[in-house]
């Protein structure tokens, strides 16, 4: 009568060399796996002093606003390096000790739509302030225009950016929001100005005014730093219902923009009023029969 199981021969010594040989690879997997991560920091590390020793010459603040982002961008591919690299040693460990890999797949692939679905925002968020942060598209203490918002940038995060207005409202914007960014400080800034005054002034006569108030103007030790270029007066630039409009272009330091414009209109009136060049105003003029 034949058996009812086969009977299978089994060598002690093959499975303890076996399992000796799965250790070793394993224990060579992760020795393997913690020297490239440790290699990824000290690139990170040394990438990071790089850029730091060449911003060695900004001011405390840029510095500083440097700083932040280099470690804003380091934090996200310090958390990327971890993901990949345990998922890869888990992975291969699961092939060393023969556990199926197939379950783990299609499980992870279930609950990375899941995720998916549920963290949409969240994701573009994310990535939309990583490039944000990678591009340097506005820093801390610019002044910005973003979805629909504007104000003073103070904080840079991965998933929002914090701006405060002049009524010192903090408003949090999700990046993933962020279409357009206007940045109304970077490098330099431009005031552009119209000045209105009556028709019945000579035209050319105000313009020399204009031209020769601006250039008391930035010429004023006090105010000379602030100029970038010479001030240009453009020309008429509209004849209004109203008014004739001149148009003045002041270029400046990018943070000097309101206070430059602010100075300028007090002096132009100051002036205007001296010379007797009338500033017109809408009016309404009944006549009776």
């Amino acid at each position: 009568m034949p058996p009812l199981a086969a009977q299978v021969d089994v060598d002690p010594a093959e499975i303890w060399e076996n399992i000796r040989s799965e250790v070793f690879q394993s224990f060579a997997l992760i020795i393997i796996a913690l020297v490239v991560w440790w290699l990824i920091r000290l690139a990170g590390r040394r990438w990071i002093a790089k850029v730091d020793r060449k911003a060695a010459a900004m001011d405390d603040h840029h510095r500083q606003e440097r700083a932040q982002r280099l470690n804003t961008l380091w934090s996200v591919g310090e958390a990327t390096a971890i993901i990949v690299t345990l998922a890869l040693v888990v992975v291969t460990l699961m092939a060393i000790w023969g556990i199926p890999i197939a379950p783990l797949v299609a499980a992870a692939g279930v609950i990375g739509i899941a995720v998916g679905f549920g963290a949409q925002d969240f994701v573009r968020d994310v990535i939309a302030g990583f490039f944000i942060v990678l591009e340097d598209q506005y820093s801390i203490g610019d002044v910005v225009k973003i979805a629909g918002v504007s104000g003073t940038v103070e904080q840079i995060r991965l998933r929002t950016t914090v701006l405060r207005d002049l009524d010192g409202h903090a408003h949090h914007v999700p990046n993933g929001e962020i279409k357009v960014a206007s940045n109304l400080t970077a490098g330099f800034s431009r005031v552009v100005v119209d000045l209105g005054v009556a028709y019945k002034e000579n035209v050319d006569q105000v313009i020399e005014v204009v031209n020769d108030e601006i250039d008391r103007f930035s010429a004023n030790p006090d105010w000379e730093a602030s100029f970038l270029e010479a001030p240009e007066v453009l020309g008429v630039n509209e004849l209004a219902d109203w008014a004739v409009e001149i148009r003045v272009l002041l270029t400046v330091r990018a943070d000097d923009r309101w206070l430059v414009k602010r100075e300028f209109l007090r002096r132009i009136k100051i002036r205007f009023d001296a010379d007797g060049i009338e500033i017109p105003f809408p009016y309404l003029r009944v006549i009776q029969d």
